[in-house]
């Protein structure tokens, strides 16, 4: 017998039950950030993340001309009457003055607070974090954002969740910043005001800190890092549009130098600057619950990513046609291809065999691109403008084409890699696992049930972005809704989708359900958090497709 999916939760808006729930988890006294100053001392708040059931990493930045030794304590209460353990952090020019502890020896399960404390006696704001859970675990609620460009608009997205107040970790699947030079993306016309961002492209050490150093001073990012653990994954704009191992599309070796060593200072940046480890891929175990699985799929085994335009460039349509057919049963299909390389795949393969045969119901994803197949609709290009650019008419013909010929339209995604995603989903089915795949970078909410030869493998919770702008940005000759209701029609496995709001998922996982919950912001243009409104999809266990689909 199948137990039916759980009671829609009330969605947490800002109002006096809010501040409530705030203050009976302990956070109405936190103090949240202020504006990040650019002069001496702490700068840019607090934040925690690579949770585990004993230890946590912490993390600040205490800006001095030379290296400063921070106390750091972690307490029971708020008030630090009870310090569970404490160390001390280097904050040294060398990070760009970031300092990150690991706090060790913790209980499972807990929320802690924490704060760093200067050798002059100034202290940081402080934080809350907490330890994963061993054992029986009845809920565990998940916060995931993606795709966070500070022009665009204002993080109310981060705003929100922190508001809400009940979320056991946070998620960000990456896009945390864009690399782009002020004025491009978004264009000057499209930028909000007061969000400009740093003057040039990131592409230097320096460069990449500026950018962090720009975002983190947002005060609704810092509140978020305040109040929740974060788990945090790159994708491409934190180096360059459309990273692969050995480039980029927004990388151009004669004018921005070696490849390597631009790749290189994007992450000693982003790992000086966040609250990560340094290794790149990892997992993180919910107790029985669920195995978290943070996966890497972009700077050390990505092959190149195809351009449907390179395959169709200077050809007839009926050439076209006939190259989008070759190309999908020759080069599209080349097993050599990867997303995670083979030494990835073996420890997921293991990962997930370990977790199944611990019974634990949900085997989570936690990775950048959409893994679901999308193809777009015939009907696509119907009611274009004749005074359309070149580009986008070329680029909707070609997905069109694509379409017809059984081809998906994002290259940039699992759908690029074929043989990659089937390996994955064989060493799935493998496993017996019950995959959770969740993704980010498409800008839109999709909901996919994953198969392999008529098999379940699992679904797929993919999130929209928090700013930066989706299908209604190119596709503004079709409604949202209906664009919607044709491209899931085009797509057997895909079960819903939205191609025009921001906002964040809110995951709830039970030992019997999954459950997500798309939160979409009335506006980003102007600062709030109230909802425009929210769609919900339940998993249940054991079944690894969306309930009533």
């Amino acid at each position: 017998m199948h137990l039916p999916p759980p009671a829609p939760a009330p969605i947490a808006h800002a109002d006096r039950r809010s501040a409530l729930k705030l203050g009976l988890l302990g956070l109405a006294g936190l103090s949240a950030p202020g504006k990040a100053g650019t002069g001496g001392g702490f700068t840019h708040g607090v934040a925690s993340g690579e949770p585990g059931a004993e230890q946590v990493l912490l993390w600040t930045r205490f800006a001095a001309a030379q290296e400063v030794v921070l106390k750091w304590e972690v307490a029971e209460d708020e008030a630090f009457s009870r310090i569970m353990t404490e160390g001390d952090a280097l904050a040294s020019p060398a990070s760009d003055c970031c300092a990150k502890a690991w706090a060790r020896g913790l209980a499972p399960g807990r929320w802690y607070y924490y704060r760093f404390i200067a050798p002059s006696g100034e202290r940081s704001v402080t934080g809350r974090t907490r330890t994963l859970p061993v054992g029986k675990v009845p809920h565990f609620r998940i916060a995931v954002f993606s795709c966070s460009n500070y022009g665009f608009g204002w993080f109310n997205a981060y705003a929100h969740a922190a508001e809400a107040g009940d979320f056991d970790l946070a998620l960000h699947l990456g896009d945390y910043f864009y690399e782009y030079k002020r004025g491009e993306y978004p264009s000057v016309k499209q930028t909000v005001g007061g969000r400009s961002g740093p003057l040039d492209e990131a592409v230097t050490l320096a460069g990449y800190r500026e950018r962090l150093a720009t975002y983190r001073a947002d005060p609704d990012l810092q509140r978020l890092h305040q109040l929740y653990p974060m788990i945090s994954v790159w994708d491409d704009h934190e180096t360059a549009n459309d990273t692969w191992q050995n480039g980029a599309e927004n990388h151009q070796n004669g004018t921005e130098g070696d490849w390597a060593v631009r790749k290189a200072a994007s992450e000693k940046a982003y790992r000086a600057w966040l609250p990560v480890s340094d290794d790149y891929w990892a997992k993180y175990e919910v107790g029985e619950l669920a195995t978290l699985f943070r996966l890497e799929t972009r700077h050390v085994a990505r092959s190149e990513p195809f351009e449907l335009v390179d395959v169709v460039k200077s050809k007839t349509p009926d050439e076209a046609e006939a190259a989008l057919k070759a190309f999908r049963d020759g080069k599209w299909r080349d097993p050599s291809r990867g997303l995670l390389g083979a030494e990835q795949e073996a420890w997921l393969a293991g990962g997930l065999r370990a977790s199944a045969r611990s019974n634990k119901p949900w085997q989570v994803l936690v990775q950048q691109i959409v893994m679901g197949s999308i193809a777009m609709p015939q009907s696509l290009a119907e009611g274009m403008a004749a005074t359309s650019p070149d580009w986008l008419k070329q680029r909707i013909r070609d997905a069109v084409t694509a379409s017809r010929v059984g081809l998906p339209w994002n290259m940039d995604a699992w759908d690029g890699y074929p043989a990659a995603r089937d390996r994955l989903y064989k060493a799935a089915l493998e496993a017996r696992a019950n995959l959770l795949v969740l993704a980010g970078d498409s800008h839109n909410a999709w909901a996919s049930d994953l198969e392999r030869k008529g098999r379940r493998v699992g679904v797929e919770m993919a999130g929209h972005s928090v700013t930066s702008p989706g299908a209604e940005d190119t596709i503004r000759w079709q409604r949202p809704d209906t664009l919607a209701a044709e491209v899931v029609a085009r797509n057997p496995q895909l079960k819903w989708c939205d191609t025009a709001q921001r906002g964040y998922l809110a995951v709830e996982l039970t030992p019997q359900a999954a459950t997500g919950e798309w939160r979409f912001l009335a506006t980003v243009r102007e600062k709030g958090t109230a909802l425009a409104g929210a769609k919900r999809m339940t998993v249940l266990a054991g079944q690894r497709k969306f309930a009533g689909g």
